[in-house]
């Protein structure tokens, strides 16, 4: 394997994995190559997982910050320690409320709002994590934190008499389901949890180009590398090319700004220009943002 190899793995996460389990085995697959996810998925969550490996790592802040999708299902009249179904049930309650009224609370939260944290997550209190604590049977009070529902759209009534609706979120990083679940059924005085949660979407990476972990297996014993992974030229989006001038070679390796003169295709590009910049041998350094004739680093994947 091209101990070079760079790219990012849609992966369809299935129920019962960790995203480090899936981290780990796709670094595995790839000769122990560095790899990172870009965004946790619960064990008891689905869904799109992009994985990174090698420079593309440099991206998964990035990737992560980007917006994401969910069809979630919301159980009303119970709520749990963990906000969602693996939890232990904290209390039952009468659900009275229609389905318009159901409908108006899921609604009400499009927008941004301040949510507080689940006691189960990975958010660290004082350098330690919440999920540790609440194992140990330690609550904190946690500071709520600004995240924004962008929209809430086909939602499903058809198991409403049990108590159950589904609704597709689109959202922003940060953003806890289970807790906007919690949060809904709080609003409707019945309590609630989330009894099912399938990620639909992260940033470019679409549930519908994404491949199961056999099917992963499968493409790797055969070698079929391309197939697997989708490489950094696709993964950073539209944006401008260009080789540098063998003299700028060294301004690139060592982060500096670089005088768009440098650059082969400089007459195509223009002030506010994002470009992926590759060295003097064609190897990719990293995307730059263009202005007042210089282009400056933004991320580094060299």
């Amino acid at each position: 394997m091209d101990e070079n190899i760079s790219g990012v793995v849609n992966i369809y996460k299935e129920k019962g994995y960790t995203s480090h389990d899936i981290v780990n085995i796709v670094r595995r697959a790839f000769n122990r190559a560095k790899t990172g996810h870009t965004g946790t998925l619960d064990p008891q969550a689905e869904g799109v997982l992009p994985v990174c490996v090698g420079k593309a790592t440099k991206l998964c802040d990035t990737i992560a910050a980007d917006v994401k999708e969910y069809r979630a299902q919301l159980t009303l009249g119970v709520t749990t320690d963990t906000e969602d179904h693996t939890g232990e049930i904290l209390e039952s309650r009468a659900v009275e409320c229609t389905r318009e009224q159901a409908e108006a609370a899921v609604l009400s939260f499009i927008g941004e709002y301040e949510q507080i944290p689940p006691m189960y997550s990975a958010v660290k209190h004082e350098g330690r994590k919440l999920y540790d604590l609440a194992r140990s049977g330690v609550e904190v009070e946690r500071t709520p934190r600004l995240i924004n529902i962008y929209d809430i759209t086909d939602i499903d009534f058809s198991l409403f008499d049990e108590h159950k609706l589904a609704f597709t979120v689109r959202c922003s990083k940060g953003t806890y389901i289970r807790t906007l679940c919690k949060d809904i059924g709080e609003k409707l005085g019945c309590g609630a949890h989330m009894s099912g949660l399938v990620r639909t979407r992260s940033g470019r990476f679409l549930i519908e180009d994404s491949i199961t972990l056999d099917k992963f297996r499968a493409l790797m014993e055969a070698g079929e590398t391309e197939k697997v992974l989708i490489p950094i030229e696709k993964v950073v989006g539209e944006c401008k090319s260009s080789k540098v001038a063998p003299k700028a070679n060294n301004y690139l390796y060592n982060g500096n700004k670089i005088n768009v003169g440098f650059l082969f295709n400089k007459a195509n590009i223009e002030n506010g220009d994002r470009v992926l910049l590759y060295d003097k041998d064609g190897k990719i350094a990293g995307l730059y943002k263009v202005r007042d004739g210089f282009a400056y680093p933004d991320i580094m994947l060299c």
